[in-house]
């Protein structure tokens, strides 16, 4: 498996997104096929494994933890604590610094390791400057509890004012062939400082993989049941989209998914993708992605073609919200099928 750069850190050049083993994306497969699959992963290769302690409450990294314990040595764990959804600035539950440390702690303890290789600041949020939270991630560093660091959904400016306390690993921000703002700021910025760049929802939230129809339906734990893009309208107006991905793969030989992946892969070379993969059959098919070749030719007619369509219904994070308010009605508990039964 070729490998890339997310600042000091060398990891394999296809990552695996782990959120979907637990929530969000549809019922996961059974507790043990997850471990296995996770194992699959670094059998061909993988050694980037994304969790966060907002998936599923916690239960995802201990998906995660139990995983990965006979390979914890040969593969880079990186989790994110979310103070969007849980903040950090409560004074009666003491100092900012130790609010964000205790977070970690308890992944850790998730995790059933002693240190992570990756911690993310999941969300940038206004109660604390930026600047302290870079300061405070120093500390863990030196501490030896994270080996580096990143923050997520951040702008250009925000990286640069992060990245200038304590040097930043990675950037993981949303981009595929639906979401390209990243192309305009961040992505020359992480160029720039020597910063890694881990596109979450590189297919968007599966519709790049052309599986998806109208008059389709979703039920239990997925997030597709509130997403706009994925309303009959939105399906139908962003075919365009589609139709660039079926002649390439006409040409190629490969699915839609896999050359949806391999155009981010070969936008820039910090770029480490970590697409979610329930089977067997997925996992396969996107540790092959590293090994496609599109050339300057083929990008630039992709670029090209990509640039005339309009795209319809961004990703709305709210209706993880939705979602999490109409499983908690329906008596569906995120995390249990993966996490605690089969």
């Amino acid at each position: 498996m070729q490998t890339r750069k997310l600042g000091t850190l060398e990891v394999s050049a296809m990552g695996m997104g782990c959120m979907d083993f637990s929530h969000g994306h549809g019922d996961p497969p059974p507790r043990q096929e997850c471990i296995r699959l996770m194992r699959l992963a670094h059998e061909l290769g993988c050694t980037i494994y994304d969790t966060a302690d907002a998936y599923a409450d916690g239960h995802n990294e201990v998906l995660v933890g139990e995983a990965l314990a006979p390979i914890r040595n040969e593969v880079c764990i990186c989790t994110k604590y979310n103070p969007e959804l849980r903040p950090v600035t409560d004074p009666a539950n003491g100092p900012v610094k130790d609010q964000i440390e205790g977070r970690l702690d308890d992944s850790l303890k998730r995790l059933g390791t002693d240190y992570v290789d990756l911690y993310y600041m999941h969300r940038i949020t206004d109660d604390v400057p930026l600047e302290e939270v870079a300061g405070y991630m120093g500390e863990f560093i030196a501490k030896g509890k994270i080996r580096a660091w990143g923050v997520s959904r951040a702008s250009a400016e925000q990286v640069r004012t992060a990245h200038a306390v304590t040097p930043l690993a990675a950037v993981q921000n949303e981009y595929s062939m639906m979401e390209r703002a990243p192309e305009a700021e961040v992505l020359p910025t992480c160029k720039e400082l020597g910063i890694g760049f881990v596109p979450y929802m590189p297919l968007a939230l599966g519709f790049l993989t052309g599986k998806y129809k109208p008059g389709m339906t979703y039920k239990n734990d997925d997030a597709k049941r509130f997403a706009a893009r994925f309303s009959d309208e939105n399906i139908r107006r962003n075919q365009p989209i589609l139709e660039i991905l079926d002649a390439l793969s006409k040409e190629k030989g490969y699915s839609y998914a896999q050359l949806a992946i391999a155009w981010l892969m070969h936008k820039e070379d910090f770029i480490v993708p970590i697409p979610g993969m329930m089977s067997e059959e997925i996992v396969r098919q996107n540790f092959e992605i590293p090994s496609i070749v599109l050339t300057p030719e083929d990008m630039a007619r992709v670029d090209e073609s990509l640039s005339k369509v309009t795209v319809y219904g961004e990703w709305d994070e709210s209706c993880i919200g939705k979602l999490k308010e109409v499983l908690k009605e329906e008596g569906y508990e995120p995390g249990v099928k993966s996490w605690g039964h089969e």
